[in-house]
């Protein structure tokens, strides 16, 4: 076709305009991060998050979530009620503007919400748009008001329905998410009880109760400490060396909270949040945390003379930090976020405010506490020892080559092309498993690290200790950006780092250790999305020619269910349930697979699953970690009861 006629055909029937909430349900992904396990999650946050600044302001004590018996959700709060009375512009009910208008909402007015936890204002219409159904039921001016949507849109106006008891008042939603936009409409308890955990920690003024009708799970949280108990609940399996210390002050209208401890933890657990939001790649709040915590401990340590004369060890921010459990809690009026995930604070003036309130008053609790002082000044002169001795390591390590890229270790099959964004690296556990990957992967984009048995568990270890680890060794050298405190994810050689094991308890072992060493010596790779974790199939079905993998027992039984040509499901593989002529075999590891069987189940991109590990909290993961791989073994073993049935091991 000519430029022309191309030109003739291209008019003003071809320009396609996404009416009210058309556009949200066309992309999604757009509005929730994803459709996944993740972004259905994200509604129920949503609705919460108007319930949480109706709290900020005063308004509102209490929220209550459930998860209903057919799968909805419902969130109560008792605030000053969503308005019902005529918008005087959109010239329907301000309640249907808010449900099915973007951008519309009381966030945008400062005389109603002077600061507020929704990113972008979208929340609740966005909800309304991605559920097959939602009930909005509103208690104010002594009135009960209803109305009733179907995928967004309004199946009557709003209505009075009732009368209210005196001085009651708030919001009742009730949603159903669409089937056929989300993968998976199964609401996790436990997914939701962490983020509820996570807001009553940081409102302490408010109560969350959450229920489970489906499961039976229930919990209620709420801390008067806030987050001075939510250090301690860090903290819960370590060994600390002082009460937390508790700063708070305002300046600029800008409220400022922060507590901290030590502990005998190696690495530093920092949260930050601005108006609720877990800032995963902190900003200027946490630039001016830091600041002001090395300035004023180095103040407070030479004004003492508690290091001595003659000593060559200087203290740096590192040390300030190594052990330090943190929480960071900001509210701004007008916040800006960037990077990657826009969950970086971007206020430049927050950080002079954040620094000026902890140095006054982290100066003051120190010459009213000298003995704590003394303690962390103490535990910081340890760590910078500990920092020289790694220093040598490190040196001593780049001496034999061991960490230079330009020597890559011997048993990595590295892929032909030299572009991060397009490259892979699995990690796969054993040499036999590792073999078949070789030979079945796309040599051109895909590399391999077998490794062997299970690595050091760093959460026990100095980084020098780390460092001598001959595994770890080959890993930090074949991804190429350094390891700590020098490690930089613009070297990375992968864009993908795929951790690769069997689906038994060794597999799993091995995986939580290799998450361990990411998210401790390489963070910045699972918070910028760079680590996944391969999902090789449980079982290969096989009648006749034809072959089908599942990846679970859930899709295992889906399969044979549709081979039996009924919608009648037999939890069970005996052979006496099987329809006829039906085979079934359950892999034990990865080393059963031959190699195009690999390729087609686990490696090919067309074909495979991969997860991709998100830092949805950074304290919920700091939490796992320490629970899991601490010295501490009650904690351990309660976690490991509690989370047994969500596993999927050979036991």
């Amino acid at each position: 076709m000519t430029k022309e006629a191309a030109q003739k055909n291209y008019t003003a029937t071809n320009i396609n305009v996404l009416k009210g909430l058309e556009a949200v349900r066309k992309r999604p992904a757009m509005y929730i991060g994803d459709i996944g396990q993740r972004g259905l999650h994200h509604l129920v946050n949503e609705v919460v998050d108007n319930s949480i600044d109706e709290a900020l302001g005063g308004y509102n004590d209490k929220v209550e979530i459930t998860i209903n018996k057919d799968g909805s959700v419902t969130v109560i709060d008792y605030g000053r009620g969503i308005p019902v009375d005529i918008h005087p512009v959109e010239k329907k009910s301000a309640l249907e503007v808010v449900m099915t208008v973007l951008h519309a909402g009381g966030k945008f007015d400062k005389s109603s919400y002077k600061v507020s936890g929704g990113l972008h204002g979208v929340g609740v219409s966005v909800v309304n748009a991605l559920s097959l159904w939602l009930k909005a039921e509103v208690k104010r001016g002594g009135k009960i008001y209803f109305q009733e949507y179907e995928r967004g849109v309004p199946k009557a106006e709003v209505k009075e329905i009732g009368k209210t008891k005196k001085g009651e008042s708030g919001t009742k939603i009730t949603f159903m998410p669409d089937d056929t936009i989300f993968k998976s409409t199964k609401f996790k308890f436990e997914i939701l009880s962490e983020r509820m955990r996570e807001l009553a920690f940081l409102n302490k003024n408010i109560t969350i109760n959450i229920k489970d009708e489906i499961e039976g799970d229930e919990e209620s949280y709420h801390y008067k400490g806030g987050i001075i108990e939510f250090v301690k609940y860090l903290d819960e399996s370590r060994t600390t060396f002082h009460k937390p210390i508790y700063i708070e002050g305002e300046k600029d209208n800008t409220p400022v909270e922060i507590a901290f401890e030590y502990s005998d933890a190696y690495s530093d657990n920092i949260c930050t949040y601005v108006n609720n939001i877990n800032t995963h790649e902190g900003g200027s709040h946490l630039v001016g945390f830091k600041t002001a915590l090395t300035r004023t401990f180095n103040n407070y340590a030479t004004k003492n003379k508690l290091i001595k004369e003659n000593s060559k060890i200087t203290l740096s921010g590192d040390d300030f930090r190594e052990g330090l459990t943190a929480v960071i809690s900001v509210k701004v009026m007008e916040p800006q976020f960037e990077g990657q995930t826009k969950t970086k604070l971007g206020n430049s003036e927050v950080k002079s405010i954040v620094e000026s309130i902890v140095g006054e008053k982290l100066a003051d609790f120190l010459e009213e506490n000298p003995a704590i002082g003394r303690k962390i000044i103490d535990k910081c002169l340890r760590a910078a020892e500990a920092r020289e001795a790694a220093r040598k390591a490190r040196d001593l390590v780049r001496r034999k080559s061991a960490l230079d890229s330009m020597h890559l270790p011997g048993k990595l099959a590295d892929c032909s092309i030299k572009d991060p964004e397009h490259c892979e690296i699995y990690i796969v556990e054993g040499d036999s498993a590792g073999g078949s990957a070789k030979q079945g992967r796309d040599r051109r984009f895909q590399a391999i690290l077998p490794i062997k048995g299970k690595i050091l568990n760093v959460e026990k270890a100095k980084i020098n200790k780390v460092l001598g680890n001959d595994e770890i060794k080959t890993i930090v050298t074949a991804i190429g950006a350094g390891i700590g405190a020098e490690f930089n994810s613009e070297k990375a050689r992968y864009g993908k780092i795929i951790i690769m094991t069997d689906a038994d308890v060794d597999g799993s072992h091995i995986r939580t250790l290799l998450l361990t060493f990411f998210y401790r010596q390489m963070k910045e790779l699972i918070t910028s999305g760079h680590v996944y974790i391969a999902q090789p199939p449980l079982y290969k079905i096989k009648k006749g020619k034809e072959e089908i993998y599942a990846y679970d027992d859930e899709e295992r039984d889906k399969i044979l269910d549709r081979m039996r040509g009924n919608g009648n499901s037999k939890d069970s593989e005996e052979e006496d349930n099987l329809p006829k002529g039906v085979n079934i075999s359950r892999y034990k590891g990865l080393g059963e697979m031959n190699p195009e069987q690999l390729w087609s189940t686990t490696m090919n991109p067309e074909t495979r699953t991969i997860l991709q590990v998100n830092l949805e909290s950074a304290a919920t993961a700091d939490k796992i970690f320490e629970t899991l791989m601490g010295d501490v073994v009650e904690p351990r073993r309660e976690f490991i009861e509690k989370h047994a049935k969500y596993a999927n091991l050979d036991i």
